[in-house]
């Protein structure tokens, strides 16, 4: 016979797989505590004990994104024996769970849902892609590799929020990797953006051979 805790693990999972189905067919802004009731056969009231608000449903969906996109980045660096066999791996990876799961790519990547705010306890599992690209880049600071050239130098505004990123690693990055890091990281997540939300339709033919040339120029970039 189940445990009142497994009960309320297999609860706490159906409420979170159907929120997970209505994002799909809504939005997040969209996202009802309701209708999910509704649907799992529950009263409004059971799905609150569980989720107080349905800003607290949209924090476990977003949480649960940044650490399946986590995890997925940091199997595909993992399948690369070398530095830039790594950071490519982990691009792959970015870009593989993105086209697979559209829609929590949106609410982890898109556009904010208006009237909600990120919680700070978020932000550990929304590294988890952060790091294991900068984990690449200190991995080749520490080898010697100079960034790809030209690098523009760090401006005074910028170098307040290059020192900030530098100490996500140990040791820290110097100035021009994190900045250059920061410029990738940028590229990358913009490229997937692009590409899944429709915008590079009539630009580019081959989406699988367009990325490859990306991230082997990104890579370049980073001196790896």
């Amino acid at each position: 016979m189940p445990t009142r805790a497994e009960n309320r693990a297999e609860l706490t999972r159906a409420i979170l797989d159907r929120a997970a189905a209505q994002l799909a067919e809504v939005g997040p802004a969209a996202l009802s505590v309701r209708q999910i009731a509704r649907d799992l056969g529950l009263a409004s009231s059971a799905v609150y004990r569980y989720f107080p608000s349905r800003d607290a449903l949209l924090t476990a969906l977003l949480v649960q994104a940044f650490d399946a996109v986590g995890q997925a980045v940091e199997d595909g660096a993992a399948s690369g024996s070398g530095v830039r066999e790594r950071f490519l791996g982990a691009c792959h990876g970015l870009r593989d769970w993105a086209r697979d799961h559209p829609h929590e790519y949106a609410l982890a990547y898109g556009s904010p849902v208006p009237g909600y705010a990120a919680p700070p306890d978020t932000v550990t599992s929304y590294l988890r892609v952060a790091l294991v690209l900068l984990g690449t880049v200190r991995d080749a600071q520490l080898d010697g590799r100079p960034v790809g050239a030209p690098t523009a130098p760090v401006t005074a505004t910028e170098r307040e929020a290059v020192r900030r990123i530098s100490t996500f690693v140990d040791p820290p990055l110097d100035d021009a990797h994190t900045a250059r890091a920061l410029v990738v990281w940028v590229a990358l997540l913009g490229h997937v953006s692009l590409e899944l939300f429709g915008h590079t339709a009539n630009a580019v033919l081959d989406h699988d051979e367009h990325f490859r040339t990306v991230v082997e120029q990104l890579a370049d970039d980073l001196g790896l």
